[in-house]
């Protein structure tokens, strides 16, 4: 499980957490009010990546850890294609699009370098 003694200090979980917070803050504005199935699925996805990470962590091995990031990033790829919805609908701003989309990339990198990492050292036991 790496060196980590709890998920709160992993960083992807960081980031996703402080998605979450701007989905949240996001998908309250006037624009998306009326949308309720996005807004439901937007948040759902989010709170997603950081919950699995959570619970993969939990789990204690390194094998069930690796699945439950691959369900975080699946999670993040899901929101990178609702993002281009919110975005051609109006939703979002252009710019508002570009920030998320760079921070749910990010999410994504960090959760793929660190599946990799806890792949080389299952191989290495």
């Amino acid at each position: 499980m790496g060196k980590f003694n709890s998920f709160e200090d992993i960083n992807s979980w960081q980031k996703a957490r402080e998605f979450n917070k701007k989905i949240y803050l996001i998908t309250e504005t006037d624009s998306f009010k009326r949308d309720f199935d996005l807004v439901r699925q937007l948040r759902r996805a989010s709170v997603s990546i950081s919950s699995n990470i959570a619970e993969g962590f939990e789990r204690n091995t390194d094998r069930e850890f690796v699945h439950f990031l691959f369900v975080a990033k699946g999670s993040a790829g899901e929101i990178r294609s609702q993002l281009y919805l919110a975005l051609d609908l109006e939703y979002i701003t252009q710019e508002v699009f570009n920030e998320l989309l760079s921070d749910i990339n990010e999410i994504a990198r960090l959760i793929s370098g660190f599946i990799k990492y806890l792949n080389k050292q299952s191989t290495k036991e």
